[in-house]
């Protein structure tokens, strides 16, 4: 059994973000909606599933012919995790930098900042 809460790869992480858009989806079908977005090849993407099957990163229904795989943790959970090695690897432990620096490398939308205000309110309500 592989072991809990890998981190994905670069490569990894388009592959799921594929999965969490489209749902449960065949080899063939992910290859297709990544190809749009950079070229590889159909093997390369097939190799990369079946790693992170290996991985505990993925699921698959082997009940139809074609395989079908989806994620094996919800979208929301593996942003956690990956912010939560960002701020100890890179911000030494500090989200309030984290935040500074996030804010400062891209201007948020107006609906950004209305979500952010709404979380810190709720957040501070909560205390």
């Amino acid at each position: 059994m592989a072991p809990k809460h890998q981190v994905p790869t670069e490569s990894e992480l388009q592959i799921l973000s594929v999965l969490w858009e489209l749902g449960p989806a065949t080899v063939r079908q992910v290859h297709t909606a990544i190809v749009k977005q950079r070229d590889v090849g159909y093997t390369t993407v097939l190799k990369l599933m079946q790693i992170m099957l290996d991985k505990g990163l993925l699921l698959r229904d082997e009940a139809a012919r074609s395989h079908v795989y989806r994620p094996a943790v919800a979208r929301s959970r593996t942003q956690r995790r990956l912010a939560r090695n960002l701020i100890d690897a890179a911000f030494s432990g500090s989200s309030k930098t984290l935040v500074i620096e996030a804010l400062g490398a891209r201007r948020p939308s107006a609906e950004e900042l209305a979500d952010i205000r709404k979380l810190l309110d709720d957040m501070e309500g909560a205390k």
